[in-house]
């Protein structure tokens, strides 16, 4: 204990510095803090929930419920949870501060009328009284139950969890239910008596001087007056939720007030369901346990993070890195040998050797004077291969950081949110490739600015179309999955400020930057092609199935995660994906390119970037196959267009990068290939 005492002194004197130059005093500071935490494992905690910072509630304390939007397996449309007939908080409605990730994925939350003491048990609360239901408002309800819409509440920022079970499966759920369908009566059934189960944490405060490491920084646990330990008091680790039925009398609740306590007992078991019918009133109640709990504060998330079929999930993941990695190996080893032997064999002879066997040879060296013509379409070349690498750094940036544990299930909407933002700034990287790019292809110093904006527009121009046309499908649905206007012009915003000025000051780096010299000069007349055995574009096809066996495993458990509400977690492994796609992705694109040239085809610019990037049409037929046999449910036309449009944006994006990945690669190929080469 005098040990600990003496370096919290020491954290406190260096924090507390006043003299000195400032960046010294942090550095000082923050190395003592960094001391403190080595020295006092037993103290400092590491959380592995960035942005979610621990509360400890006493005994009594309010415990405020949230609801967010309802979602639907069914529709894929998120709604309001006022939208329907529920009980409403005494005051007004408000909505809680929102990231722009939040928003766009279509959440809405807000502050509900379920609210009890911490670690008080309480039962039979009676809640509201609905006025008659109106022919609009039990359409609405019963139309809710058809779609099996879930009400998603939170409790310190922890998603209600349902369990059900089915045979010998114990399997759970985010949210509940807002009814059933009884197929026996053939009535719809609403779940108005909510019986909520909160496990809690007894929490017993460390030294005085404690600190809580957090992924945000540092955290201070309060301290009592006298400097010993904090008072006991309980943390919130689980919060469940166990739905049913209950038909009242309305007279015999019609003098009751929110919160009051309804006798006798509510047993749902014993009592009749309540029904859904125009011109009934619904009460609605509530009853809530706190069960005292060993899990800690750490892993409370456990819960929701477990997948069913882990271990499947890991084997597959494990068993497709090692096939790809080895197939990549194995043409990995043959290319190079290939080419070695190639160039060995011809920078061994005299160039009275190398004039006769020029004219004897055929493949990728007859080409030498045709390989760097520049190719068709060059301007739009150079503006997806700069936007693919913006998307690729975006996506390394992104999973990067979610792996390392920055953006967690707790900071809902901080993965898209950081995505946009990356996206953004990255801006100066895709101007910078472009204009280099094109500086290399065409020596045209001038139109740098055209396509610098180019690169600006292009993606995001498609990206913004094919959302506003998602966007008036949703409005007219009153979804709350509908981007506001006011959201619109903030994207704009941050584009117009954030995105253009970075492209265009990449592009003007480009622009100055010396462009790449070319090993050999470019014949005037452009060599003919032989005709070809078989077509380059089957090649070119068929070169997408194995950047697409890296994805497809994890292809899934990320398509169930966006369409089916599960949580995704695993970005490791993602990452690992991630890296192995790229070089798969280069090692087929150079692998084909070598094969066009041995075949005299120098029109290799366009292939490359299409051998790699035609993963993207595998992933568009599996986005199909997941529409047609694991979204079979899906109930309505805008539904499978909504899905439809973004697969549509997804693979757009996917093509773009590994397009990029591969046309790059190939370019560095060819260059050192032919710069290889003896050439008078």
């Amino acid at each position: 204990e005098e040990e600990e005492e003496e370096v919290c002194d020491l954290v406190r004197m260096a924090c507390s510095q006043r003299n000195g130059h400032g960046a010294a005093r942090s550095l000082l500071c923050s190395s003592a803090l960094l001391l403190l935490l080595a020295l006092l494992p037993p103290v400092a905690e590491a959380f592995y929930l960035p942005g979610s910072y621990m509360r400890t509630f006493a005994t009594g304390e309010v415990l405020a419920v949230k609801v967010n939007s309802m979602t639907s397996f069914e529709t894929e449309l998120p709604f309001g949870y006022y939208t329907l007939p529920f009980c409403r908080p005494q005051g007004a409605v408000r909505k809680s501060a929102e990231n722009l990730g939040e928003i766009l994925m279509g959440e809405q939350i807000e502050n509900s009328p379920y609210s009890f003491g911490m670690n008080r048990n309480e039962s039979s609360i009676y809640l509201c009284t609905t006025a008659k239901l109106s022919e609009h408002d039990a359409r609405m309800l019963k139309q809710r139950i058809k779609d099996f819409y879930q009400v998603n509440l939170l409790l310190d920022n922890l998603p209600a969890i349902r369990y059900t079970r089915q045979d010998d499966y114990l399997l759970r759920w985010t949210g509940f239910p807002v009814g059933f369908f009884d197929e026996r009566t053939k009535l719809h059934v609403i779940f108005n008596h909510l019986r909520f189960t909160v496990l809690i944490h007894e929490y017993e405060g460390a030294a005085a001087t404690s600190a809580m490491s957090t992924g945000d920084g540092l955290d201070a646990i309060p301290m009592n007056e006298d400097g010993g330990k904090t008072k006991s008091g309980f943390q919130v680790v689980g919060f469940e939720v166990n739905p049913c039925s209950v038909h009242h009398d309305p007279a015999s609740v019609a003098k009751h007030n929110m919160y009051d306590k309804i006798s006798p007992e509510i047993v749902c078991e014993e009592l009749s369901q309540q029904v859904v019918n125009e011109g009934e009133a619904i009460t609605f109640t509530y009853e809530v346990t706190f069960v005292k709990s060993d899990i800690r504060w750490p892993s409370r998330w456990d819960a929701y993070l477990k997948m069913e079929g882990a271990r499947v999930h890991w084997f597959s993941i494990l068993n497709s890195l090692m096939v790809i990695a080895f197939l990549a190996g194995i043409v990995f080893v043959i290319f190079l040998r290939t080419v070695r032997r190639d160039l060995t064999k011809y920078e061994d002879l005299d160039k009275e050797a190398q004039a006769q066997m020029t004219e004897e040879l055929s493949g990728w060296k007859l080409v030498v004077g045709d390989v760097f013509r520049a190719p068709r379409h060059t301007k739009l070349l150079c503006i997806m291969v700069g936007d693919g690498v913006q998307i690729t750094g975006m996506a390394a940036v992104t999973i990067l950081f979610a792996a390392l544990g920055f953006m967690s299930p707790a900071s809902r909407g901080m993965l898209l949110t950081g995505m946009i933002m990356l996206y953004l700034f990255l801006g100066i990287a895709a101007g910078y490739v472009a204009v280099r790019l094109w500086r290399t292809l065409k020596g045209d110093a001038t139109d740098w600015r055209s396509i610098a904006w180019s690169v600006a527009c292009f993606f995001p121009g498609i990206a913004f179309g094919i959302l506003t046309l998602l966007n008036f499908l949703l409005w007219g649905s009153h979804s709350t999955g509908a981007i506001p206007v006011s959201l619109f012009f903030i994207l704009l915003t941050l584009w117009f400020c954030i995105s253009v000025p970075l492209t265009l000051l990449g592009g003007f780096l480009g622009n100055r930057a010396h462009h790449i010299q070319y090993p050999v000069r470019t014949n005037q007349i452009p060599r003919e092609i032989p005709p070809q055995k078989y077509p380059s574009w089957l090649l070119v096809l068929g070169a997408g199935t194995l950047p697409f066996g890296t994805l497809f495993i994890e292809l899934f458990f990320i398509m169930s995660s966006i369409w089916l509400g599960r949580v995704y977690y695993v970005f490791g492994f993602l990452f690992v994906v991630l890296v192995l796609l790229v070089i798969v992705c280069a090692e087929v694109s150079v692998v084909l390119t070598y094969m066009h040239l041995c075949v005299e085809d120098w029109r290799w610019w366009w292939k490359a970037y299409f051998s790699s990037g035609s993963v993207s049409l595998y992933v568009f037929l599996y986005a199909i196959n997941y529409l047609v046999f694991d979204l079979r449910s899906l109930s309505s036309p805008i539904s499978a267009i909504l899905y439809i449009g973004y697969s549509v944006l997804m693979v757009f994006a996917i093509m773009l990068a590994t397009g990029a990945i591969g046309f790059l690669t190939s370019f560095m190929f060819v260059h050192y290939l032919f710069s290889s080469v003896k050439i008078d």
